[in-house]
């Protein structure tokens, strides 16, 4: 489909260094309280030691919320409960410090970085450094023709591996890692049922602003009609993010891949990032070892994508609206994670 081999990335993407990890696991059974006590929270100071390939663990300083945006056409089937204006409010509300992320990304002390790959309005309408990355405006309607041309999906992808280098090499030590979209979780539940071999009334959920009975039926039905066609290019999967994905979740898979190979940990988020990243591990099976499950969104899809992966999420607190806010919960867990491992005394 394109020039760009999705298979040098199984060789490129390793493990977190395990003989580290087993450093800090016999680091960690020398300090106060005792092993096991503080049940998750060693579990990931472990985890951070192997990504960082240091023990003991670095204190995570440079946390960065990244949202990718885009628009789906599938939203005109009132699908979705998003705003009318469409992503581009949820851009703004972002960009003006407004929206539950934002305001979450502030106290924990996380820069927040929001990449446009497909928001339908006119690039003028946001700022160059938000709209560099774009590649259309608005994805396809996936219930009867494809979200992406193979060229964009390409440059989609492309610009996600492209945000992936920037950030690794700026120094950010961890991303939280969001969408901000408008039926982006139809798209989402559409690859999870395609990859998962399953229905679309199993993976149908309700959205992070939520639908009534009706709109859940027609999202379901446009699930069905997505899943028909994503099927017969399973074996491709950049054509299946053409086919049935959107601009910004092509991009977050890039995304998700390249930081793997940087080594740069992330953690996802709510439905959409876990599609992207189900659709990463069949091209790279290491991948996942690199991304920690922030939260329990209540989407079905959700739960069956992780699970597919073996990500146990680190919270289950009934937050469901998105853009990154649930996985921002998790990032001081994150954080005292590594505190506690750097800094807790060794036991007499």
């Amino acid at each position: 489909m394109s020039g760009l081999n999705l298979d040098d990335f199984a060789t490129l993407i390793e493990r977190p260094d395990s003989g580290v990890r087993r450093d800090a696991e016999e680091h960690r059974e020398r300090l106060v309280p005792a092993p096991g006590a503080l049940g998750r929270l060693d579990e990931l100071g472990e985890w951070l030691a192997a990504a960082q390939g240091a023990v003991p663990v670095k204190p995570v300083e440079r946390a960065k919320l990244l949202l990718f945006a885009g628009d789906h056409g599938v939203a005109e089937l009132g699908v979705s409960g998003g705003p009318a204006e469409g992503a581009v409010a949820l851009v703004r509300a972002v960009l003006a410090g407004e929206s539950a992320a934002a305001v979450l990304a502030r106290r924990c002390g996380a820069q927040v970085r929001v990449v446009d790959m497909s928001v339908d309005c006119d690039p003028a309408e946001l700022p160059e450094e938000v709209t560099r990355h774009r590649v259309r405006r608005g994805s396809g309607r996936i219930d009867v023709e494809d979200a992406l041309a193979a060229d964009e999906a390409e440059r989609a992808f492309r610009a996600g591996m492209a945000v992936a280098d920037e950030e690794a090499d700026s120094g950010t030590d961890l991303v939280v890692l969001g969408d901000l979209s408008v039926g982006g979780t139809t798209a989402a539940g559409t690859l999870i049922a395609a990859l998962c071999g399953t229905d679309a009334s199993v993976v149908t959920g309700r959205g992070g602003a939520g639908i009534d009975d009706l709109a859940w039926m027609r999202k379901c039905a446009a699930i069905r009609d997505g899943l028909r066609r994503a099927r017969p290019v399973l074996g491709d999967q950049l054509e299946l993010l053409a086919t049935a994905g959107g601009a910004d979740l092509a991009a977050i898979t890039g995304f998700l891949l390249q930081s793997a190979v940087r080594r740069l940990p992330v953690i996802l988020d709510g439905v959409v990032s876990a599609a992207c990243a189900l659709v990463a591990q069949r091209v790279a099976f290491r991948a996942p070892d690199w991304w920690l499950a922030g939260q329990v969104s209540g989407e079905p899809a959700q739960a069956k994508a992780l699970d597919r992966m073996a990500l146990n999420p680190l919270l289950d607190h009934g937050v469901c609206v998105g853009e990154g806010t649930g996985a921002l919960l998790a990032l001081p867990m994150v954080q005292a994670a590594a505190a506690l491992a750097a800094e807790l005394p060794v036991r007499p």
